[in-house]
């Protein structure tokens, strides 16, 4: 497996957001129009960290056409031997690819509601809610359920499956779902720059 996360410390340049945008798979690409360009940083960059990632691990220049399965999980039709994650949050990206299903998630440390936290995962505590939720978030992503499911119960690993917290993302929260031979990967850091080459 393949761990990569960019610290996003200031803005994309015109020259970068062109760039970026025009790599964007097209279904992203027209989701991304219709919203507010100043939430646009994250997700471009979430998509040029996995093809960071795969030009690294496949040798691919572009990304391989996408296609959702019904509850959202983004795959490449033609290349079914690779599964990717992407997380992004504000400030950070986070990407994971493997031959198996992966699941990533990263969120930044932010204030979140008291009654919200104890009706979800009974916690007054915001770092313990903050890793609940990464852990849950990432474990429905590697099986495709859907943010939904995090909600509604804790997802249940199948036997040679695992979690890890992902330390070193200071002021964040990241964990990996995947197989629990891949959970020693270690995360690939790169910069802005790096990612509109």
């Amino acid at each position: 497996m393949d761990l990569w996360a960019a610290r996003l410390e200031r803005p994309l340049t015109e020259s970068e957001t062109a760039v970026l945008l025009e790599r964007l798979p097209s279904r992203r690409r027209e989701r991304l129009l219709r919203t507010d360009r100043t939430a646009w940083r994250e997700p471009l960059c979430a998509y040029a960290l996995l093809t960071l990632a795969l030009r690294t691990r496949m040798g691919w220049d572009v990304l391989p056409q996408m296609a959702w399965s019904d509850r959202g999980k983004p795959f490449f039709p033609a290349h079914p031997e690779v599964c990717f994650s992407l997380s992004h949050t504000n400030g950070a990206v986070l990407a994971g690819v493997s031959v198996a299903p992966v699941g990533v998630d990263i969120e930044f440390d932010r204030p979140v509601g008291r009654r919200t936290m104890e009706r979800l995962a009974g916690t007054a505590d915001r770092a313990e809610f903050l890793r609940w939720w990464v852990r849950r978030e990432a474990a429905a992503k590697r099986d495709g359920a859907g943010v939904a499911a995090v909600l509604r119960t804790e997802p249940i690993l199948p036997p040679g499956v695992g979690y890890r917290p992902l330390e070193g993302f200071r002021d964040y929260y990241a964990g990996v779902c995947a197989e629990e031979a891949e959970l020693s990967a270690v995360v690939r850091q790169c910069s802005v720059e790096e990612l509109s080459r």
